[in-house]
Parts: C-alpha cells; sequence; structure tokens
C-alpha cells in the first residue's frame, strides 16, 4: 500500500511580499493600473519600492500561502519552490516551515535574488501586485522529489510557473510522476495574465495531465473565450473530473460532470487586504477533498479560509482555521 506522508505537495513561486497601504493617485503616478498583476524587472523593483510607503515583508506566493492554509487547517503539507541565500530568502524559508509545512528544496547561490511582490493596498482592499521573480525562474526538475510526489494524495501546481522553460519541465516532471502513481494532480490557473498567454498548453493539460482545476471566473472565461461562466463551466466538465470555480462575492461552484455544487461566500468582519484569498479558499477546498469531505463542504472550507485572510493584511493565515472550521461545519 502507498504511504500517504502528504495531503498536498505544492510547486509554486518562492516570493516574499511587501504589502504597502497607498492612496489611488500613487498608481495613476505610476501609471499602473489599479488590481493589476505584472511581472517587473529588478531595477523597477527597486524604483517601485522606493515609491511606496511603510511597508510590511510577509513570505508569500500563491502555492505556499495554499500550503500554510493546509497547515492551519491540520493537513499534512509539503512546498517545492526556489529561493536565493539571501535576506528575503531565509525569510521565506523560515516562515513557511513555521508554518507546520515541510520544505527541503537547497537555497540558491550566485544567481539571482529571491523573488519578491511589491503590493500596493488601496482604501477599498484592492492589490495591485508588481513582482520580481528572481531565484523563482532558476526552479527546474531536480527539486521535484520524486518520493514526495508519490507520497502526496494531491500533487497542486501553480500556473504562474508556467512560462520559463525550467520551471515548466519542473511541473511537467511533478504531474508525470503523480499520475503515474495514481495521485491527483491540481492546477491553478494563477490569472488570467497566465491563461492569455499559455491558453493552448492550459487546455491541452485538462484531463491528460490536470485531473482538479481550480481558477476565478475571469480565468474561466479567458480560458474558453467566451464572457458566459456557465459556458465555461460546462467546457470544463467536459474535459476534467472536478474543477472549481470561485465567484467573487457570489461565492464558488465545483463543476463535477453535470451536476454543480453552489456555495456561498462566507461572511469577513471585514474587508481589508484581499491578497491570497483565492489561495486559501484552494487551501479549505483541498483540506476538506483529501479528509474525505463532500465537495460542498470542502467549498465551504475554501470559503472560511478566504474570509478569514482578507480580515487582515498578508496571504498567510492568522487566526484558528479549525476553530472555524468546526463552529461552522463540525
Amino acid at each position: 500500500m502507498m504511504s500517504d506522508d502528504y495531503d498536498v505537495l505544492a510547486v509554486g513561486n518562492a516570493i516574499v511580499d511587501v504589502l504597502a497601504a497607498a492612496d489611488d493617485d500613487l498608481l495613476e503616478r505610476l501609471a499602473i493600473p489599479k488590481g493589476s498583476m505584472r511581472l517587473i524587472s529588478a531595477e523597477e523593483a527597486e524604483a517601485l519600492y522606493s515609491q511606496m510607503g511603510p511597508g510590511r515583508e510577509v513570505s508569500g506566493g500563491s502555492a505556499a500561502n495554499t500550503t500554510a492554509g493546509i497547515a492551519a487547517l491540520g493537513g499534512r503539507a509539503a512546498f517545492v519552490g526556489r529561493v536565493s541565500d539571501d535576506q528575503l530568502g531565509r525569510v521565506f524559508a523560515h516562515d513557511i516551515r513555521a508554518a507546520g509545512v515541510e520544505y527541503r528544496v537547497p537555497m540558491s547561490h550566485g544567481g539571482r535574488p529571491t523573488g519578491q511582490c511589491l503590493i500596493i493596498v488601496s482604501p477599498d482592499a484592492q492589490r495591485t501586485m508588481s513582482t520580481y521573480l528572481g531565484s523563482c525562474q532558476e526552479l527546474d526538475e531536480s527539486d521535484i522529489d520524486e518520493a514526495m510526489v508519490r507520497a502526496a494524495k494531491v500533487t497542486y501546481l501553480e500556473g504562474y510557473l508556467w512560462d520559463p522553460p525550467a520551471p515548466t519541465r519542473a511541473l511537467k516532471k511533478a504531474m508525470a510522476v503523480a499520475r503515474a502513481a495514481g495521485r491527483t494532480v491540481a492546477f491553478t490557473l494563477s490569472d488570467v495574465f497566465c491563461v492569455n498567454g499559455f491558453r493552448d498548453d492550459m487546455l491541452g493539460l485538462l484531463g491528460a495531465h490536470v485531473d482538479l482545476l481550480f481558477g476565478n471566473e475571469n480565468e474561466v472565461q479567458a480560458l474558453f473565450r467566451t464572457t458566459d461562466t456557465a459556458a465555461a463551466m460546462a467546457e470544463l466538465s467536459r474535459r476534467l473530473p472536478l474543477a472549481v470555480v470561485t465567484l467573487n462575492a457570489a461565492g464558488a461552484v465545483v463543476v463535477e460532470g453535470d451536476a454543480r455544487h453552489a456555495v456561498p461566500v462566507s461572511p469577513a468582519k471585514r474587508v481589508r487586504d484581499t491578497t491570497g484569498a483565492g489561495d486559501l479558499f484552494a487551501a479549505g477546498f483541498l483540506t476538506g477533498f483529501t479528509q474525505g469531505r463532500s465537495l460542498s463542504d470542502s467549498a465551504v472550507m475554501g470559503t472560511i479560509a478566504a474570509a478569514e485572510v482578507i480580515d487582515h493584511y498578508g496571504a498567510r493565515p492568522e487566526a484558528d482555521l479549525k476553530a472555524l472550521v468546526r463552529a461552522r461545519l463540525g
């Protein structure tokens, strides 16, 4: 019998977030579209950082945030992502291990600095992200531990990595190992710009390489070039066994063949910063899914985790997620 050492092993960008609150006039002055996510160079990162107000450094990265949420919910999680042996890299490695996530990837030496995401949080809680990927792009196939992949119920892959050749090969290796072991492969579309840039690749993954897809309504619409979310869900149901579509204030829908499992949002005390809401939704869903809960209850767990993280700055949970779930679902 195969050992289940992990509920979820995730592969993604290892990034430290730098968050600063600012009025919209800063974005207008810098000509950065509000609510956007863009990739920038090291020089652009330095220039933007100099324009931001007092900031808070918090370890981030989409899939890394998801594993931190899984650990906070009592799940067993591991993360694969590359940092450099520098100050931010050491911060990232400490934080993810302190969160209860297994992290074994050796630090890079002499290459690019650790990735960072400069996040401007507007008064309405919208976040505008400018990301320098740095050493994230040095992740390669050698970082994928086949034994760890085989020991994980779910291998969860981040769409943000689907660009540079080396990380893309690493993701393909993780998929192949997981599928050969009869494990579930989950993939998050990450962002509309990822979908628009690699649409054909992502369509090719569905069903053949990916069993479970995560995306918000804008991402799945972009994937199928439609403005009709219901039509996009119908396409998903034809292409892979399971998909989860988040609908912002309208909650989320789990697509399982012809069935649709819809859940409303869980109310948040306040909306301070929406960074990481999708990451923590995935954490809640994957934890419930690997615990054998129903698809609807798993989605409810996702909404609970997402509601907690938007109540504070940063994309890692701060409240007792297990207690929140117990109070709602038992």
